[in-house]
């Protein structure tokens, strides 16, 4: 037949016919003949055998599965070995061609599920799990080498191996490195015992277990907390006095106090006039709620001002000025944030030494939970641990192939 389209992955193809066979297309191809080698006694051969038959599953062509009927030649040599022609297309002992693996592999990382990548590619689920498992094995090596600096998080995989699990990444970079089954402080330890000799920092929440392991895994590491994470803590004491306060007031202004608590949040200088008059009206009702707010405000001028200075002394002199203000102005809830900005102090002043932000790993983290519910959950650690490492190293392809 006539036929002049470069069908994907079929160049050098001849096409013989093609037929519609319910709702697939079916192509009868076969190769130009040509000499091949032997593979016993590596001599050239143009003698043919015999000729067979091959049924091959290949990518979509106008939204309709296709089926490749392709007739293989065996040629025969002069020392009475009988092989088949190379194929550029199809692999030994394949019943799907290497566009269809090739897209298969991509689609098992990119889709939302194995069984989704199966529908659309007229497979079964099981088909989809062995390539994403080649996949896996060609591009997640074994042996990890963690960098200078690293960065650790925790997030809800909700997998066999546990509800949390903590992931690893390059601080600098932003790649994500590996992840542990679960957040123990004995699992990171000995993960960063064995992996983690030329680890000098390490970017972290305020959590205290992540902290005791890294210290007692590393010789001397350099802790760095992350700017949000202790930030909250003085916005988390802020809204405690409000929630206190409020509940002494009428009921109206109880309600319109916490749909408009975003008001005490904001920066002054960020305030609209409309936002400083609910401002100074809920300020105005409470001396405790007042204060609370002159000190959110003063940790704010210490926050903004710190990020734009390399004079760690001085960063440290206007911190504990800060503790004397909350200290004098006697509110609870600042005192207990306080107390927890002493206990971190040396990690959060390396925050502003090092600038190293643990911002980057909560959006892996996001996507990974978007991931989970899109999937409606992984039962396998081993696959939703590859299904985030392999994602972000396919960030760049597209899910259009196939």
């Amino acid at each position: 037949m006539n036929f002049n389209m470069n069908i994907p992955g079929l160049k050098d193809v001849t096409i013989h016919k093609m037929e519609e066979i319910g709702d697939r297309v079916a192509l009868y191809v076969s190769l130009p003949k040509k000499e091949h080698q032997c593979p016993v006694c590596k001599r050239m051969t143009s003698k043919i055998h015999d000729y067979r038959v091959q049924k091959i599953k290949h990518l979509k062509w106008f939204e309709r599965l296709t089926i490749l009927f392709y007739k293989r030649r065996r040629y025969v040599c002069e020392c009475g070995k009988r092989f088949s022609e190379k194929s550029p297309f199809v692999d030994k002992y394949q019943r799907y061609s290497k566009e269809w693996n090739q897209v298969v592999g991509i689609r098992s990382v990119k889709a939302k599920t194995f069984k989704e990548t199966a529908e659309v590619l007229g497979t079964s689920s099981s088909t989809v799990i062995r390539r994403f498992k080649n996949v896996v094995k060609e591009q997640l090596k074994e042996g990890v080498h963690l960098p200078k600096c690293i960065a650790i998080d925790e997030y809800k995989g909700d997998t066999d191996a546990g509800t949390y699990q903590l992931i690893i990444a390059n601080a600098e970079t932003h790649e994500p490195i590996d992840i542990l089954p679960n957040r123990r402080k004995e699992t990171i330890k000995d993960y960063l015992m064995k992996y983690g000799a030329a680890v000098e920092v390490v970017v972290m929440d305020m959590n205290p277990s992540f902290k005791a392991a890294v210290r007692k895994a590393l010789n001397r590491p350099i802790i760095v907390a992350d700017r949000f994470h202790f930030s909250r803590y003085i916005y988390w004491a802020l809204d405690e006095v409000r929630r206190k306060v409020q509940k002494e007031w009428h009921p109206y202004d109880r309600k319109k106090c916490k749909k408009m608590r975003h008001v005490l949040y904001k920066r002054f200088d960020k305030l609209t006039e409309k936002n400083r008059w609910y401002l100074r009206r809920y300020t105005g009702m409470s001396s405790e709620l007042r204060k609370a707010y002159e000190l959110k405000e003063a940790y704010c001028k210490w926050f903004d001002w710190a990020k734009t200075t390399d004079d760690i002394t001085e960063v440290k002199k206007r911190l504990e000025a800060f503790y004397r203000k909350v200290e004098e102005a006697k509110i609870p809830a600042f005192i207990k944030a306080i107390q927890t900005f002493k206990n971190w102090q040396v990690e959060i002043l390396n925050s502003f030494s090092f600038r190293y932000s643990n911002g980057f790993l909560e959006g892996i983290n996001n996507k990974s939970k978007v991931m989970k519910r899109n999937a409606y959950g992984f039962r396998s650690f081993k696959h939703f641990k590859a299904k985030i490492l392999l994602n972000d190293l396919y960030k760049e392809i597209g899910v259009h192939l196939g």
